[in-house]
């Protein structure tokens, strides 16, 4: 899983859009075709070369933003951050190829979670974003098999 770098790499994951929802985070996809389909896509049409051009390495990219609207504190951020990334490579084979981004989009409360570095605010982070990373791969799920008794 490689980590995104560039503006141009987050907008595109961003334009994406949103795949799942939990109380403080938000998950934007943008899914890649596979190296069959892109070759397929651009003898028929040249659009896919950008996206191509942007994530040519890996399959699945991964990059997290925690805005200093929501965490002010630089301690804050990246404690939330280091949480992203330990997380999510856990998911990777649940998720298809594309590129992710993990977005803060509201704040944890400083009267709960006093200190940046608390065990609580780890567990909560890390729960969250479980519960999120689990929701976008049930989007992926293949169906259930359904029972025998049609009526």
């Amino acid at each position: 899983m490689q980590r995104l770098k560039t503006r141009p790499q987050f907008q595109a994951a961003l334009a994406g859009g949103t795949l799942a929802r939990t109380p403080h985070f938000a998950l934007h996809c943008l899914l890649l075709p596979t190296a069959a389909e892109s070759a397929t896509l651009d003898a028929a049409s040249g659009s896919v070369g950008n996206t191509q051009a942007l994530f040519a390495v890996a399959p699945l990219w991964l990059g997290a933003m925690v805005p200093k609207r929501w965490a002010r504190r630089a301690v804050t951020r990246n404690a939330i951050k280091r949480q992203i990334y330990h997380v999510a490579p856990h998911w990777q084979a649940d998720l298809p190829a594309g590129a992710y981004v993990v977005r803060l989009r509201t704040t944890f409360d400083r009267q709960q979670f006093v200190s940046a570095q608390s065990v609580l605010l780890k567990q909560a982070v890390r729960a969250e974003l479980q519960q999120l990373f689990a929701r976008a791969a049930a989007r992926y799920a293949p169906p259930a098999p359904s029972t025998g008794g049609s009526a």
